[in-house]
């Protein structure tokens, strides 16, 4: 059987909760065309994302550990996966929009800059008097602006679904006015489980890696709550972290998360009883939330990695590095454009040459970058 993208909004529509996005239902691209026989809007903007330039730069960019740490420890591409795989799972379960999830967990991290968020800090503290830097503006920027590859438009040409889910990514941070959208809604399910689901992965994540590279040890966990329980559901007593055990508990914290996430939120629907997807935007809190006790557990494990992994000596090592190479090519380039690639030069005079260097450097990889340092700085000494 061939099912035309038709024969798939309709199987969407037969299949979605009533307050799920539906792809027949989009507002549609900011720029007009035609759309694929075989494919709904929100799978192509999945596509159009993971065949972006952008998507393929994560592989090389930073998630705590720089790219030449080590092959195991994950990257920016490997935690935007991991997100879109989880969001996939909840989305289902909850009656969302799997598309519309996974296109905007794809698309969360598109404009990270090298070197994680020590780079993201650095850029930020540069550009003070010319806007800041965000890495969530970011993205919405390279979907929009900076990905350039077709004739008729710049950037990706998204639908609004997606791009109002990347600008309401981040609760702290009101991005609404990038598409003229009503700062007092609330994003919809799909932005929410995918907000929601990036957290919920890299806590996870990063205490894998942590105790993976030796800066976390077990016997450290003892005392936090997430940890006794995760201890008592896996068995584990005695005896040493071995990799097999740690892969356990990772796996064991994950489905614990997802579980309480999906049941926590099942329960809140049935409750307020949406009936639409405005319904939900419309509510006074995010709908999708984890119960009390596994918040508490997830805020006292966010505290303990800040304390003993994020700012541990090695990796504040690493991110004063980080800065030493951000800064040096923001100073050299604004002190002189020319060096630019000219595709980067033409941009000058569209965009402020501050924003113009900005947006070069958050397109590098850590290596790309450490190496335009490295013939910038030291061309004399090492030829």
């Amino acid at each position: 059987m061939i099912s035309t993208r038709t024969d798939l909004e309709r199987y969407e529509l037969d299949r979605l909760a009533p307050y799920g996005v539906a792809s027949a239902h989009s507002r549609g691209r900011l720029s007009l065309e035609e759309e694929p026989r075989y494919r709904t809007v929100f799978q192509r903007d999945r596509d159009r994302i993971v065949h972006s330039a952008a998507f393929r730069r994560l592989e090389y960019k930073t998630q705590v550990f720089v790219n030449d740490a080590g092959d195991y420890y994950r990257t920016r591409l490997t935690h935007t996966l991991e997100v879109a795989q989880i969001g996939r799972t909840i989305a289902r379960a909850l009656g969302a929009n799997e598309d519309l999830v996974e296109a905007i967990c794809l698309a969360h991290d598109l404009g990270h800059p090298p070197f994680g968020h020590a780079g993201e800090d650095s850029l930020d503290r540069l550009m003070r008097d010319h806007g800041g830097f965000n890495h969530n503006a970011q993205s919405f920027r390279v979907v929009t602006v900076l990905e350039e590859r077709y004739e008729r438009w710049r950037g990706l040409n998204l639908t609004r679904e997606t791009l109002e889910g990347i600008a309401k990514h981040e609760a702290s941070l009101d991005l609404s006015g990038l598409m003229g959208l009503n700062p007092a809604t609330r994003g919809t399910l799909e932005a929410q489980i995918a907000n929601v689901v990036d957290e919920l992965a890299y806590g996870a994540h990063d205490l894998d890696d942590g105790l993976l590279s030796g800066l976390i040890r077990a016997e450290q966990l003892e005392d936090l709550g997430i940890w006794q329980v995760l201890r008592r559901r896996v068995q584990f007593g005695a005896g040493p972290m071995t990799d097999i055990r740690r892969h356990h508990i990772i796996r064991e914290q994950i489905g614990m998360l997802v579980d309480d996430l999906i049941e926590t939120t099942a329960e809140r629907i049935r409750s307020l009883k949406p009936e639409s997807p405005a319904d939900i935007q419309n509510l006074p809190d995010n709908i999708v939330q984890f119960s009390e006790p596994m918040c508490e557990y997830s805020k006292e494990l966010k505290r303990f990695l800040y304390a003993n992994m994020y700012h541990s000596p090695s990796v504040i090592m690493v991110a004063r590095r980080s800065d030493r190479i951000v800064q040096g090519l923001f100073t050299s380039y604004i002190a002189e454009p020319r060096q630019l690639p000219g595709v980067w030069q033409a941009r000058i005079g569209v965009d402020d040459v501050h924003r113009v260097v900005t947006d070069y450097i958050a397109c590098l990889t850590d290596r790309s970058a450490a190496l335009e340092y490295r013939r910038m700085y030291d061309a004399l000494t090492h030829p």
